[in-house]
């Protein structure tokens, strides 16, 4: 049974809240007498200027306040949960599925699967439609909630079914029709099996999805990851070189058809097609402003472009940095690119002796090569007794979000003390590497 009210964990000073002299503690029951089910309703309900809110007091007195206020202003509740709300899990068990290739004895949030349409306004999240009720569907276009993020990984309805391994996966497409209609921002993925929804399969997705345009904006093609934990999973295989060169052709030249219609390149191989397939990175202009950044699409041009640029502005100033020798971590896959920008740091201020170190995955295997999935025990196993300068860079999506743990659960100074040596965080930007070995201060902030 869902409990009555929303717990009221803080009130922002100086807000109405306080003025009305509400506090932690209190729970929100109501707004115009209308139950509130989520932060969307709150949001939505809170924005007229007269409101009636019943609180209710931890001793059990309710109170009825009217509220006076401006369309914009806001009333300065801060709840438990962000979303007001449980998180909604997964009902599918899709042949790729990365938790299910993960290992056991990790910490629970690790293998908690989400499919909440809410997250995917909040958090960018992308969702499989399959447990979107009418009622969700409903309140997505009564506010009018965009964008929203579809896991749509083939438009073969059958096919669909025995990839998320759900009888109702394919109906679940019929939902993108209505969101169209009212006229939401969608975003795509596709999530790329070899053998499974690749070759004809993604062709004719492609072309299903471009009857979408231009509400449906972006789709990306992303290539599943494989663990070496995939015992009593289906079969997969990873893409070789000429194999993501194929899926390139495919999408570029899509690519070319949608801007000559749309004005929108609308279908994007992932940075991970051309890295694998040793073929040079689209030009920013075919990103549409990076629409997919998140998945992993147009990463390694921006950050390349963006390099270039702060290399030349040191250039052309004539500053030099002072001497340092350091090193940095990072994926496999990525290795190259990196490298390559050390060298011509070090190409252009000898000053500098940088140490790049790709980290093979032991952890989850060598299949998996990416920067963010790396753990603290492989990046210590395979930095012991090497030269690692005054200071070791650790690229911040290694970490945690908002915390100082790695994937494994070490935290950032027990992978210091382990190397002796100290770790300072970095962005992947283009600018931050060279921005450090110009503010060498910075490293120790």
């Amino acid at each position: 049974m869902k409990k009555e009210g929303h717990l009221i964990q803080n009130i922002v000073p100086g807000s109405i809240a306080e003025e009305m002299e509400i506090e932690a503690g209190d729970l929100l029951i109501s707004i115009d007498g209308n139950e509130i089910e989520d932060i969307f309703d709150y949001q939505y309900m809170t924005t007229e200027e007269h409101l009636e809110m019943l609180i209710r007091k931890e001793g059990g007195e309710e109170w009825l306040l009217e509220i006076d206020k401006d369309a914009e202003e806001d009333i300065g509740l801060m709840f438990a949960s962000g979303l007001m709300d449980d998180y909604r899990s997964c009902s599918n068990k899709c042949v790729f599925c990365f938790i299910d290739q993960m290992p056991p004895g990790m910490r629970p949030t690790l293998y908690f699967k989400d499919d909440d349409s809410r997250l995917s306004f909040l958090q960018g999240n992308y969702i499989t439609l399959t447990n979107l009720s009418q009622k969700d569907l409903d309140r997505i276009i009564r506010y009018h909630l965009s964008p929203i993020n579809i896991s749509f990984h083939t438009m073969n309805p059958k096919l669909r079914c025995e990839m998320l391994h759900n009888r109702f996966a394919g109906d679940a497409l019929k939902k993108v029709d209505p969101l169209f209609e009212a006229g939401i921002e969608m975003n795509g993925q596709i999530v790329l099996c070899k053998g499974i929804n690749d070759g004809e399969e993604l062709d004719f997705s492609i072309r299903e999805m471009m009857k979408y345009l231009p509400h449906l904006r972006s789709v990306s093609v992303v290539p599943v990851g494989l663990t070496k934990f995939r015992d009593h999973l289906p079969k997969l295989e990873t893409f070789g070189p000429a194999e993501c060169g194929e899926v390139i052709d495919l999408v570029e030249k899509y690519q070319k058809i949608c801007f000559e219609q749309h004005g929108l390149h609308f279908i994007h191989a992932s940075d991970e097609f051309y890295l694998t397939a040793g073929r040079p990175m689209p030009e920013e202009a075919r990103y549409d402003g990076y629409l997919q950044l998140g998945n992993g699409v147009g990463m390694v041009r921006l950050m390349q472009d963006e390099f270039d640029r702060n290399l030349k502005s040191r250039l052309e100033s004539g500053l030099r940095p002072e001497p340092i020798e350091l090193s940095a971590i990072c994926g496999t896959l990525i290795y190259p690119v990196i490298q390559s920008m050390a060298d011509r740091i070090m190409e252009a201020y000898p000053e500098a002796k940088i140490h790049i170190y790709p980290i093979r995955n032991d952890f989850f295997g060598p299949t998996i090569t990416v920067t963010g999935l790396l753990t603290g025990r492989d990046i210590c196993a395979q930095l012991t007794g090497k030269p690692l300068g005054k200071v070791l860079l650790l690229p911040e999506n290694v970490l945690r979000a908002g915390e100082e743990i790695l994937l494994d659960d070490m935290t950032r100074s027990q992978l210091s003390d382990a190397l002796q040596v100290p770790i300072h965080t970095i962005k992947s930007g283009g600018y931050d590497l060279l921005d450090l070995i110009f503010n060498q201060r910075g490293i120790y902030e």
